[in-house]
C-alpha cells in the first residue's frame, strides 16, 4: 500500500532541483526488469520493484515489462492475464511454449499495472542438466545437485536468455532492448545472454552482496575486515561458492553495475571486485493528502489506539502517566545483531538509568516487532485486553446511570448527593472491576508464547539488563523499610564490572551470576523503560493489537533502527514519509543517503548513529544520548520536528530517486550501442550536487532549550503550545536556503566513503 503524506505546505516539493530529461528515446526502446521477486513477495526487493513500478510505467508506458518466476497462486490472485501489445514479444513467448516451456503474460495488479512475463520453472526443469552444461561451458561455473534454489535460478536465467535471443532476432536493429537484472537469482540470465552475444544493454543491481549477508549473520567484524577476508575461502566454507560465482560473474558481465547505497558500494568493491557505476537508492510512492497537517491528526488517532493496548497490557501496574509516555519501536527481520537489537537493548538500559537519575517523569514504552517462532498468544496478554474492555464497559454503564440520575435531579432544581446518584449495586460493580485489575505477577514482556524462550536473544538480553520481569530470573525492584527511600537495581553495562553502593533495604537480584548497579532513588519505585516484544508482524485482524504496520508507525514517537548491516533500510524511510522521527546508522544505506543530502539530519528528525568509526560502547552512548535528548523535548518541539521530518518525504519519492535509474539505463545504452547513444562516461548523474540546510527557526534538539529544572511543569508545556508557529513560514525558509544544483561536467565524483 502506498504511504501517504500531507499536502505541499509541509513538503519540499518546490525545493528539489528540476533536471532536464535525459536524452532517452523510450519510444524506440524496450525495457525489461528481471527479478525473482516479481509478483513473488519473498524479500525486501519485492518492495523496491513494486513501489518503483508506477514511476517507471509513467515514463515508459507499454514499453516496460517485468520478468520473473511463475507461481500459480500468485498469478491467480495478483495478475490479470492479457495478450502482449508487441508482436515480437508474442513470437518469443510462442517459441518457448512450442518447445514445452510454459510462459504467462498479464498485468500485475499493483499501482501502475505494469506488464509481467512469468516463466514456469517447473515446466522446464527437464532441461536443467543441459543448462548446467551450458553454464559450465560459458563461464566454468558448476552448480551442485543439492542446491535446488540455485538450480531454479539457473532455469529462470536460461529461459530469460532464450526469450531475449528470440526477441532480438525478431526485432533486428530496432527497437533496442535494455534488460535490468536484480540480485544473483536473476544473474544467470545476464551471464548467458552476454555469453551468447545477444545485442542488448544490461544493468545489474545488487541490493546486498550474498557473502556479506552470510558473514554478518555470523557476527563477524565485517567492515573493519573487508580488505582482509579471503573471499573464495569464506564462500567455500559456507557452501555458497557457486552462488557467489554467479553473482560475481553477473556483476562483471553487466554493462552497468549499480547498488543501492554508498556503504554497499564499498562492500561490493571488496567482495565482488568491481566498483559500482551508479548508486540507485530505494524510494517509496509518496501520496498526498487533500487536507493539510492530516498526518498530525493520524498520529494522534493511532497513538490513542496504542495507548488502549498499553492500558490493557500493563493493567494492575499502570502507575505511569500515559500523557507523558513516549512510544519507541524497532521492526524488521529477526536478525538480532544485524538489525541492531543488541545495541538498542543496551542503550535502553542506560536510558532507563539516565531518566531515573534526572528524576524525569517521562516513561518510554518500547515495542520490538520482529517475527519469531511462537505457538500462540500469551494468555496473560489476552487477559489484559479483556480486563481493559470489561473496565471500559463498566465505566460506560455507570456513566449512563450517573448521567440519567444527575439530569433528573437537576430538572428538579436539586444538587444531588453521590449516594442518590450511585446506589450500592453501582459501587459493587465498580469494586469488582477494580479487584479484577489486581495482579500478582509483573506485566509480560512477550505478547506470545515463545517456542524457545530460554535461548531467544532478545529475551536473554532483556533478562541481562534487568528490564525483563520474568518469574524465575529477573532483576527485582525492592523498597526499603524506610518509607522515604526506595532502591532501584539496574544492570547497565555488558562489561563484567560490579559496583555496589550500600543502602538499607536494598534487594539485589537473587541470581548471583548477574551483576547490577544499585542506585538510590528518592522517588516512587518504577522503571522508566517498559519493553513489549511482539514476535509477529502486525495485522488489523489481530485480537491483541489490531493495527496495520502503517497505522502503528504513525502512532509511535520514534523509530529506532541502529543496524549494523543494512544495505538500504526501508523502515526509517517509511517513518520519514509518515512524519515520524527515526534513528539510523552510517552503516545503513538510508543513513548514508541522508547524511549526503541533508546538512543537519538531526534537525529533520533523522538521528544517525556512528557505528563505522566508533567503538560499540561509544555508539551505544551516542544512541542513548539521542534517545535521552528526544525524551527531554517538549510536546511542541516534537510536533515541529515531525513537520520537518515529513517535509523530507519528497526526497524519498521515486519521482526523484527514479532519476538515478534513468542515468544507469542511458549509461548502459551508451556502452552497448556506442554508435547510437552518446554519453560522457565520467559525467555524474544530474541528481547530485545539493544539500538541505539546517532549519534555523526552532532548535531541533532540546540541548539549547532545556528547562532549568529536571521536571517540566504542565504550565510550561501549555505556555509553549501558545507560542506562535507558522509552518508555512518555516517551510519557505527551507526553500530559500536550498542550494542550487551544480554540474561537475567531466570531473569524476569521488566516493565519499
Amino acid at each position: 500500500m502506498p504511504l501517504s503524506r500531507s499536502f505541499s505546505m509541509t513538503s519540499l516539493s518546490g525545493v528539489l532541483p528540476q533536471w532536464d530529461e535525459e536524452d532517452l528515446p523510450v519510444d524506440d526502446l524496450l525495457l525489461f526488469e528481471v527479478a525473482w521477486e516479481v509478483t513473488n513477495k519473498v524479500g525486501g526487493i519485492y518492495t523496491v520493484i513494486q513501489t518503483k513500478a508506477k514511476v517507471t510505467v509513467d515514463e515508459w508506458g507499454e514499453n516496460y515489462f517485468m520478468m520473473g518466476p511463475y507461481f500459480q497462486h500468485n498469478f491467480n490472485t495478483q495478475v490479470e492475464a492479457c495478450e502482449p501489445p508487441n508482436a515480437a514479444i508474442r513470437h518469443a513467448m510462442d517459441a518457448l511454449i512450442h518447445n514445452g516451456c510454459q510462459v504467462f503474460f498479464g498485468r500485475w495488479l499493483i499501482e501502475g499495472s505494469p506488464y509481467v512475463i512469468l516463466f514456469d520453472v517447473g515446466s522446464a526443469a527437464w532441461n536443467l542438466d543441459r543448462w548446467k552444461g551450458d553454464l559450465w561451458d560459458s563461464c566454468n561455473i558448476g552448480l551442485p545437485g543439492h542446491d535446488h534454489e540455485a538450480g531454479d535460478a539457473l532455469i529462470l536465467g536460461s529461459l530469460v536468455a532464450w526469450f531475449f535471443k528470440e526477441l532480438t532476432d525478431r526485432l533486428g536493429d530496432a527497437p533496442n532492448v535494455i534488460a535490468h537484472f536484480h540480485e544473483w537469482q536473476a544473474g544467470a540470465g545476464l551471464i548467458l545472454a552476454r555469453a551468447r552475444k545477444i545485442p542488448m544493454a544490461t544493468v545489474f543491481t545488487t541490493h546486498a552482496t550474498l557473502l556479506g549477508r552470510y558473514l554478518c549473520a555470523g557476527n563477524v567484524d565485517f567492515y573493519n575486515n573487508l580488505d582482509k577476508f579471503d573471499i573464495d575461502k569464506e564462500a567455500g566454507e559456507r557452501q555458497i561458492y557457486h552462488r557467489y560465482c554467479l553473482e560475481r560473474a553477473a556483476v562483471h558481465c553487466a554493462h552497468v553495475f549499480t547498488t543501492v547505497s554508498h556503504i554497499t558500494a564499498v562492500e561490493a568493491q571488496h567482495i565482488l571486485h568491481r566498483k559500482p557505476d551508479v548508486i540507485t537508492p530505494n524510494g517509496l510512492n509518496v501520496k498526498k493528502f487533500s487536507a493539510m497537517h492530516e498526518f498530525q491528526n493520524l498520529h494522534r488517532t493511532s497513538k490513542a489506539r496504542i495507548q488502549e493496548f498499553v492500558r490493557g497490557h500493563f493493567y494492575g501496574h499502570l502507575d505511569f502517566n500515559l500523557e507523558k509516555t513516549l512510544y519507541f519501536f524497532i521492526a524488521g527481520r529477526y536478525e538480532f545483531s544485524n538489525k541492531g537489537a543488541d545495541l538498542f537493548l543496551e542503550a535502553l538500559s542506560r536510558l532507563n538509568y539516565m531518566l531515573r537519575v534526572h528524576k524525569d517523569d517521562v516513561t518510554v514504552v518500547v515495542f520490538f516487532i520482529m517475527p519469531a517462532k511462537t505457538n500462540n498468544f500469551n494468555v496473560e496478554s489476552l487477559k489484559g485486553q479483556a480486563i481493559r474492555k470489561q473496565l471500559w464497559d463498566t465505566a460506560h454503564t455507570v456513566k449512563e446511570k450517573f448521567g440519567t440520575r444527575l439530569y433528573e435531579a437537576l430538572l428538579k432544581g436539586e444538587i444531588p448527593e453521590m449516594s442518590t446518584i450511585l446506589d450500592r449495586d453501582d459501587f459493587t460493580m465498580m469494586k469488582r472491576a477494580i479487584y479484577a485489575t489486581e495482579r500478582h505477577t509483573l506485566p509480560p514482556v512477550t505478547t506470545h508464547n515463545m517456542l524457545d524462550d530460554s535461548s531467544d536473544p532478545i529475551l536473554a538480553n532483556v533478562r541481562r539488563i534487568g528490564l525483563f520481569n520474568s518469574r524465575t530470573d529477573r532483576v527485582k525492584v525492592g523498597s526499603s523499610d524506610h518509607l522515604h527511600q526506595e532502591v532501584l537495581c539496574v544492570q547497565i553495562s555488558t562489561r563484567r564490572c560490579c559496583v555496589f553502593r550500600s543502602s538499607p533495604g536494598c534487594v539485589v537480584c537473587s541470581d548471583l551470576h548477574q551483576e547490577v548497579l544499585c542506585v538510590q532513588i528518592f522517588t516512587r519505585m518504577c522503571l522508566c523503560v517498559q519493553i513489549i516484544f511482539h514476535p509477529e508482524f502486525l495485522s488489523s485482524t489481530s485480537p491483541l493489537l489490531p493495527m496495520d504496520y502503517e497505522e502503528f508507525v504513525r502512532g509511535c514517537n520514534l523509530g529506532v533502527f541502529p543496524s549494523y548491516y543494512e544495505p538500504w533500510g526501508y523502515t526509517p524511510g517509511e517513518c520519514t514519509v509518515m512524519g515520524i522521527p527515526s534513528v539510523t546508522t552510517n552503516l545503513s544505506g538510508f543513513g548514508c543517503f541522508m547524511e549526503e543530502h541533508v546538512s543537519d539530519t538531526a534537525a529533520y528528525g533523522i538521528y544517525v548513529v556512528d557505528r563505522r568509526f566508533r567503538s560499540a560502547d561509544e555508539s551505544c552512548s551516542q544512541l542513548t544520548q539521542f534517545m535521552f535528548g528526544f525524551c527531554q523535548q517538549s510536546r511542541r518541539q516534537r510536533i515541529i520536528q515531525r513537520n520537518r521530518t515529513e517535509r523530507l518525504s519528497d526526497l524519498l519519492d521515486w519521482r526523484f530517486l527514479g532519476r538515478f535509474y534513468v542515468h544507469a539505463r542511458l549509461l548502459a545504452l551508451s556502452r552497448a550501442f556506442p554508435d547510437k547513444f552518446k554519453m560522457d562516461p565520467m559525467a555524474p548523474p544530474k541528481t547530485e550536487g545539493f544539500r538541505f540546510p539546517r532549519p534555523h527557526s526552532v532548535p531541533p534538539s532540546p540541548s539549547a532549550s532545556l528547562h532549568s529544572t529536571p521536571h517540566h511543569s504542565d504550565a510550561e508545556d501549555e505556555d509553549e503550545e501558545d507560542e506562535p508557529y507558522d509552518e508555512d513560514e518555516e517551510a519557505e525558509r527551507d526553500r530559500m536556503n536550498i542550494r542550487a544544483p551544480f554540474v561537475l561536467g567531466g570531473v569524476p565524483v569521488e566516493d565519499p566513503l
